[in-house]
Parts: structure tokens; sequence; C-alpha cells
């Protein structure tokens, strides 16, 4: 059925198109017996407003573009959930776009959603992400534009965790638990979130005179398959691990099935400690000590930057959200 326009009312009952605009919103102008006339046919013929013809004359679509690495994964979902909560709220609609952990998809996302028009974007950096041309494009074509969770050192707003205090925190604490050999799983060191955690961490060895061991260092790609192979490297030097720092999930999931593969106890032989979210850590037996990070908070902070934008308020802010760490059965108690 073809879709009814304003157009479409107006000719069939024999009126102006200003008229029926006037009356479907709400506007003065129409006599009330009009206005029901109007208002009943709509009704009957399904009439629904076309939000692109309406962002042409008021230059707003009302929709905000999001960029995510993987919007399956559990942790870039729940951050999506809370940011469109935020955004429902404001009256905006949001559309979700997948770069596949890929700099060029990311590109093509970004110049998809600038030629929809959108309202303001909001991205998570892919790992191959170097070059920010293409966000400061985007920046002077004057589209309010946030970076979050994954963020670059850029004249840009962005929505962080405290990465390297967070780093710090865990790093200390499996060294009061008697760990002397913490190794560090961290994604590519093109990514300025590695970059903080793996400072964080060295930073606490340095501060307790650990000496810090270049084998025990691997920063490589956030995949499964890497955090297996980096894993079993380390289990295989004539010193190993006695603790893991994992900055991702999928590596501390990794780091876990190799240990468990190996024979070794959890944490009699190693302890672990990632960066994810309950649900995963629960999966595991023991379940693995986790950095929590307030996913509600890094969704919701990011849109209300974003709306500041869309406000008038183009000053760049930088927001950093405190996690925490959650301690469960895979790291050692203080004695």
């Amino acid at each position: 059925m073809k879709r009814i326009s304003q157009r479409d009312i107006a000719k069939m009952l024999g009126i102006n198109v200003s008229t029926v605009s006037r009356a479907l919103k709400g506007q003065e102008g129409v006599s009330h017996e009009m206005r029901q006339k109007i208002e009943r046919y709509a009704k009957e013929q399904g009439y629904r407003p076309n939000p692109f013809a309406m962002s042409l004359r008021y230059d707003t679509t009302r929709t905000i573009g999001v960029i995510v690495p993987n919007v399956s994964f559990n942790h870039f979902a729940h951050i999506v959930k809370y940011l469109e909560m935020e955004a429902k709220k404001a009256g905006y609609m949001c559309i979700i776009t997948d770069s596949d952990d890929k700099y060029e998809n990311e590109v093509e996302c970004v110049e998809h959603l600038v030629n929809m028009h959108v309202d303001g974007i909001v991205v998570c950096l892919s790992q191959d992400t170097t070059d920010y041309s293409h966000l400061f494009r985007v920046k002077e074509r004057n589209v309010p534009i946030v970076i979050f969770d994954r963020i670059a050192d850029v004249n840009l707003s962005t929505v962080v965790i405290n990465d390297t205090d967070s780093a710090r925190q865990v790093t200390h604490y499996l060294i009061d638990c008697g760990a002397r050999r913490i190794a560090f799983l961290g994604g590519s060191n093109r990514m300025k979130q590695t970059i903080d955690r793996k400072h964080g961490y060295l930073e606490a060895l340095r501060e307790r005179r650990i000496p810090i061991r270049k084998e025990l260092v691997k920063c490589h790609n956030t995949s499964f398959n890497s955090g297996l192979t980096d894993t079993m490297e380390l289990l295989n030097l004539p010193e190993p691990p006695d603790a893991i720092i994992a900055a991702h999930a999928l590596l501390a999931s990794a780091a876990f099935k190799t240990i468990i593969s190996r024979g070794l106890r959890i944490p009699e032989d190693i302890a672990i400690v990632g960066y994810m979210s309950d649900w995963v850590s629960d999966m595991t037996t023991p379940r693995i000590s986790l950095v929590k990070q307030n996913l509600r908070e890094i969704g919701g902070k990011a849109f209300k930057l974003l709306a500041d934008q869309m406000n008038g308020d183009y000053s760049v802010k930088h927001v950093v959200v405190k996690a925490r760490l959650e301690l469960r059965e895979s790291t050692k108690k203080i004695t």
C-alpha cells in the first residue's frame, strides 16, 4: 500500500496542503470542525509523518549514529543499550553500525552516517585506527562527534574509564597477593587503551621494585586466537608467569582456557584478572576476578557530551568513568 502524504490528504479533502500541515501539528488557523475532519481522515488512511521530509525543512533528523567494533559483543552491546536509552529520552533515535573492528569499515560507516544527515555521531575506534582524518572531517562539517571506550589523543570529546589507574590497582593487588612474575596481555599497541593499561601495569611494577620482564608483556590483536597464542608462549617460558592481567574479555577467556588445558590450577599456579563483564566471569570455574566497568555511565555520558554539542556547546570535554576491581576466585587472598 502506498504511503499517504499530507498532499494526498489535501487533495482528497479539497483543501490546501498548508491547512493539513497546521491541523496535524496542532497549530492555529484551522477551525475545530476542519481539524477533526483532517485528523479523522489521516487516522483512517494510516498517515505517518515523514521524518526525512521534516529533516529537510527543519535541518534535523532527530537521529544519531553509533559506530562500534562489534555490536554482538556484550561490552559494546550494553553501552549502546544505555546510550540509546538516554537518546530516546531526549527524542532521538539511534542508527547502530558495526565496523567489524576494521579501519576501512569505520571510515565507511562515518561517511554513510554523515550522508544520512544524522545530528551527531558516537564512535568507538577500531583497533586498526591510527589515521583520524575521517573524524576531523566530521568535525569540520560541524557534525557533533564523541569517541568512547577506545579513544585517541585527538582534539575531540571522549568518554573512557580510568585505564591507567585501574591497571595500576590490579597490579598492586596481585603483588600484595604474592605474585612476582606478572604478565600483561594487551590488545594492539596502536590503541591508546592498551598503552594506558600497560602504562599502569608498568608503573605499579616500578613502584614496588619488581623487575620488568619484556617477555611477560604481550600486546598484539584483541582476539581469542591471539590470546591463546600469547598465553601458550607465556606458559612455555623457563620462568612462566604466576599471574596474568588480561586487558580484554577475549584475552582473559583465552588465557583461562589455555591454563586449564595445561593442567595448571587457578589461582594456585597462576592468578588471572580480566577487563570483562560479570556474566563472562560467571561462565568460568573458578570465576575470573575482573575490572568492572560502569557501562551504563559510559553510554549515558557519551550521549550527554553529544547532546551538549547538538545544543551548541562545542567545547572539547574528556570524561573519565571510574572502574573498580571486583574479586572472584581466580586470584589469591591476601594473607
